[in-house]
């Protein structure tokens, strides 16, 4: 991975392909290039180091009507000019960009290299271009289709080929691939960022489809051991606003996104909760009440924060509809061959709706027979299409590797799905208007929260000078902690580890000192006085306090010591945990903007992760 882009037509190409890695920045990458089709055949162009450094490096006459370019974040192979995409074959007849990995490059590479092929790079995709320039078939579809047919892995794959002027041929196994639709020129790229400048009609390929790009349209193939053969895969258009790729007045997209919270918490909540009878409306679970009462167990999968608010979602379902519920890291869950249980709802979350992890998760559950509903952020990704129902968040864009937005909206369609199975069990009707109410205030409740950016700023860069820092919480609070170490750790590049507070007797009291703080998570609940007796053991050894926390909660003696306070808004207890987070990514986005770091684009990561 991470970034493809393609485009044919009337334009020139070069332009065109840059402009969309650029719009693919925010998925992380460590070298871009491009490859374009002319009168002299393929033209190639890449460099290590940022999109705006190609493009300074193109040479003045790189023209071509049909191209493919590539951003990319390191699978084999450090970053450099040889191993950065798109890659060819000897003569530099074939291009190739690739995202994904192919697990038998080894064995591909040995026999290459048995056969005379000199491999000039790292890469596992170098071996690609020169399967599909031995191919003697005699159309490039076919061609292609010969070399994936030897391939073990996962991919999302642009081809160029100097006998085949006229056509980009791409194909997709467990990484997405989007074909754009205009008017006389096609657009093909790996995220719809790269994309909506140009077109909002798009046709999302399935796993294990191979499609054939013209000026004048696309054909799909399913790929089989005995050729491709034609499907119907039709474009349709995509409700986008174009702007909301763009940052706007705002430093980083991140900035932008947390600012966006209380609107988006709107839109996810809107439609969705009836007052009258004290419960939510999901239509696309697909489940009616009668199912819903079938349930007897939840289990979440996700990963990052996804996993995070994933634990968040099990506790309100647990406290809400009395159903066991538990969160598991999705790219752990296949691997220990689970039991899959039919009375089991498995629930998977992702933004992108493209993560790989989760994805593959997925399809062992329904290997087995298991139902899985998504909740997801990306209308037709592989996981929106995948799963048996959903809940689509609508919090529109994220472009920024943190998740904010998405995260919020996350955490209310759990409370939604909660509510509407408290609802066909034992929750009242007074308590499903209770919470109602509860929802509907959140918006406003994140929006205090924002406004006190400013106010938290002195605290933040506080904690930007430390270099290792603790959050911890217990039950609710724990995998709030988790999610704001997690937020230090990807912007901040600050060492952050989340404890349960019952544990830290048990072993990482001993690291703390005057240089470590502590970031606690003390709702105003049931184990308030527990939370405040750790404060005091922090304190005692010198250890600084960030203490998230309600408005006339009593810390105690604590507060005559290093400590800052930051209370957040009251709800009811369920919902606490999305405004106790709330700070946490004002704090990690405020260190981070203190440290002169690239927030958009943390090094080493990438938004959508689509290879194991």
């Amino acid at each position: 991975m991470c970034g493809i882009v393609g485009y044919i037509g009337t334009q020139q190409a070069a332009p065109l392909l840059l402009e969309g890695l650029t719009r693919l920045e925010h998925r992380g990458y460590d070298s871009a290039g491009v490859a374009v089709i002319g009168g002299s055949g393929v033209r190639v162009a890449k460099k290590a180091g940022r999109v705006r450094d190609l493009g300074e490096s193109l040479p003045k006459r790189f023209a071509g009507r049909a191209g493919i370019g590539h951003t990319r974040w390191a699978t084999h192979g450090p970053a450099n000019d040889v191993n950065a995409h798109p890659h060819t074959d000897a003569e530099g007849r074939v291009a190739v960009v690739h995202n994904g990995i192919i697990d038998n490059a080894a064995a591909l590479r040995a026999e290459l290299i048995e056969g005379g092929v000199e491999l000039i790079s790292d890469t596992d995709t170098e071996v690609l271009a020169h399967l599909v320039a031995a191919s003697t078939a005699e159309t490039l579809e076919e061609r292609v289709a010969e070399a994936l047919a030897r391939v073990e892995g996962t991919y999302g794959v642009a081809f160029v080929h100097a006998d085949f002027p006229d056509r980009i041929v791409v194909a997709r196994n467990g990484s997405p691939l989007i074909i754009g639709v205009g008017e006389k020129e096609m657009h093909v790229a790996s995220d719809l960022a790269a994309l909506v400048r140009y077109t909002t009609t798009v046709a999302h390929l399935d796993d294990g489809e191979m499609a054939t790009v013209t000026s004048a349209g696309f054909t799909t193939y399913r790929l089989s051991p005995s050729g491709p053969s034609a499907v119907d895969r039709r474009a349709a258009a995509v409700d986008i606003d174009p702007s909301e790729y763009d940052a706007g007045d705002t430093d980083s997209f991140m900035h932008k996104e947390m600012r966006e919270q209380p609107a988006v918490a709107e839109r996810v909540l809107r439609g969705r909760l009836d007052e009258r009878f004290g419960t939510s409306h999901l239509g696309g679970l697909e489940l009616d009440a009668r199912e819903l009462r079938a349930i007897r167990r939840i289990k979440i999968l996700g990963c990052g924060s996804a996993y995070y608010v994933g634990q968040m979602g099990a506790a309100l379902v647990e406290e809400l509809a009395r159903i066991p519920a538990d969160a598991e890291a999705a790219s752990e869950f296949r691997y220990r061959n689970p039991i899959i249980e039919p009375d089991t709802l498995y629930v998977a979350v992702s933004q992108s709706g493209e993560t790989i992890d989760t994805l593959l998760a997925i399809q062992e559950i329904k290997r087995k027979g298991g139902r899985v509903i998504g909740v997801v952020n990306v209308v037709g990704s592989a996981i929106a299409r995948e799963v048996d129902g959903g809940i689509y968040l609508h919090a529109g864009p994220e472009v920024a590797v943190a998740s904010t937005k998405a995260l919020t909206n996350m955490f209310l369609a759990f409370a939604l799905l909660a509510l509407q199975l408290g609802r066909v069990r034992d929750l009242s009707l007074a308590e499903g208007k209770e919470l109602i109410t509860a929802l509907s205030d959140l918006p406003d409740q994140i929006q205090q929260i924002l406004e006190s950016e400013e106010k938290l700023a002195p605290i933040a860069e506080r904690l930007a000078e430390a270099a290792s820092l603790f959050f911890i919480g217990r039950v609710r609070g724990y995998p709030v902690a988790r999610e704001g170490a997690q937020k230090f750790k990807e912007i901040s590049y600050r060492h952050a580890e989340a404890y349960q507070t019952s544990e830290l007797k048990h072993g990482p009291l001993a690291l703390i000192s005057t240089e470590v703080p502590t970031v606690a998570i003390v709702p105003d609940d049931e184990l308030v006085e527990r939370n405040v007796a750790a404060l005091h053991e922090i304190a005692a050894r010198g250890g600084p306090l960030v203490v998230v926390t309600h408005d006339g909660v009593d810390l105690g003696e604590v507060v005559k010591g290093d400590c800052h306070r930051i209370d957040v808004p009251r709800s009811v207890r369920a919902l606490d945990p999305i405004l106790l987070t709330v700070p946490l990514q004002v704090l990690a986005y405020r260190a981070a903007l203190h440290l002169g770091l690239d927030i958009d684009k943390p090094r080493n990561l990438a938004k959508s992760v689509t290879v194991e």
